[in-house]
């Protein structure tokens, strides 16, 4: 699985190898509010959490795992985009429906970039036989999401309390249909 470059923005798949882009992106408590209420992510917790529970799910042949976002002109790192089973750690997984996520730099935010990556994860994993839907999480406050899934087409489906590793908090749930 390749994400073809945008005009943009360039895109690489990324492992536990890139443990320190993704801690220094994890140190803006602006970046953090609405993942953890804007607590800085720990060395401990990248490695003993992030890392292993993206290698549960990491699959370069079907696109699921973090896609790093470059800038296609200076290859500068400006974050990622999450793509993975929905419901990947509960019985309930679906591997027709991928969710989507996005994490940014916050000098990156309001300039389309998150939009555009994700439209561009999408496109290439839209071709695969077996993806019919597209999904999005967020907390209700998070309005930047949420217009960033509405941007990608998603509608809202639903209200409720997400549990995850023992984590619950209240999210909202937009999803995509492509397929039938």
């Amino acid at each position: 699985m390749k994400i073809q470059k945008t005009t943009r923005l360039s895109f690489l798949f990324m492992s536990g190898d890139d443990k320190q882009l993704l801690f220094e992106l994890d140190q803006n408590p602006a970046v953090m509010k609405y993942v953890n209420k804007g607590k800085p992510t720990t060395w401990e917790q990248i490695e003993t959490r992030f890392i292993p529970r993206l290698n549960a799910y990491r699959n370069l042949a079907k696109g699921w795992g973090l896609w790093q976002v470059n800038l296609s002109d200076t290859d500068e790192f400006i974050g990622w985009i999450l793509v993975r089973p929905a419901n990947f750690f509960s019985e309930q997984r679906d591997d027709q429906n991928l969710e989507l996520g996005w994490r940014f730099k916050q000098e990156f935010w309001g300039k389309g970039y998150a939009t555009e990556a994700a439209q561009a994860v999408m496109d290439a994993l839209s071709t695969q036989p077996d993806v019919k839907k597209f999904s999005a999480l967020a907390v209700p406050e998070n309005e930047g999401s949420i217009r960033i899934m509405e941007k990608l087409g998603m509608e809202y489906v639903k209200t409720y309390t997400h549990e995850d590793s023992g984590i619950r908090e209240e999210v909202v749930y937009y999803q995509l249909k492509i397929k039938e």
